[in-house]
Formats: structure tokens, sequence, C-alpha cells
């Protein structure tokens, strides 16, 4: 199974993004680097290299999630499926408050996982949401 994307479809999935990470929704704009297709479903666990099994990620994101299809719920201690940008919608499961990113559901094991309110993050989101950069 190839996991070669091509550059049509990182555009795709780029442009589905609005150049935004679809975990931490970090605008492309404001980084350096290149975000990058994550595949939701890791290649290893069968996930094919198509647009509906595509996110566009943030280094830390991509990274940090890997080939991961669940974590726990710090919650619940419970093992439940991460987020899926594909099938889900952000709003339905997150909800920023000032530059924190509230879990409202289960898929909170994401927000662990991802280490998306760690201090760097914070202090990154409040400064470009002070910009109008982030939203």
């Amino acid at each position: 199974m190839s996991s070669y994307i091509s550059k049509k479809l990182r555009e795709l999935v780029a442009e589905r993004a609005n150049y935004a990470c679809e975990y931490c929704l970090m605008p492309q704009s404001e980084f350096h680097h290149q975000f990058e297709p994550d595949h939701v479903r890791a290649s290893q666990h069968g996930g094919r290299t198509k647009a509906d099994n595509l996110a566009f990620a943030c280094f830390r994101c991509n990274r940090l999630k890997g080939p991961n299809l669940t974590s726990v719920d710090p919650l619940t201690d419970n093992v439940v499926l991460l987020f899926n940008p594909r099938t889900q919608i952000w709003s339905e499961h997150f909800v920023l408050e000032g530059a924190i990113i509230r879990p409202l559901t289960p898929e909170r094991a994401t927000v662990s996982l991802l280490v998306l309110n760690n201090d760097e993050r914070i202090f990154e989101r409040h400064q470009l949401i002070a910009l109008g950069l982030y939203s």
C-alpha cells in the first residue's frame, strides 16, 4: 500500500482545512515549517492514502498523534477513539475558551495525547488571538 501523497492531493487536503491544522486549528501561515497530510487511520492499520483518510496537521499534532487511533480518556480511564476530522465536526467535540481548547466529549483523549493545552501552545494561541489570526 503506497503512502505517497501527490502534490495535488496535498493541496486538496490543505485547502479543505483552510490551511489550518485540523486538530489544534493553528494557521499554517504563522509557521516556518509546512503542515502535512496526516493519515487519520495510519497506513500500518490499513488506512489508505486517499482524501477521506487525510487530515491537514501541524508538525506537533502529526508527530504526537503518530499511528494512534485511540488513547485513554483522562476522566474515565477508558480507551476511546481519537477525534477524526473526516467524520466528526471539531466544534461538536471541543470549544475554545480564551486560548484553551476545552473538550466536550470523550474525544478529550485527543487533547491529552496531542498536548494541546501545554503552556507553550496556550501562549502561541493567546498571541495569535490578540493579533486576530486564530479563532
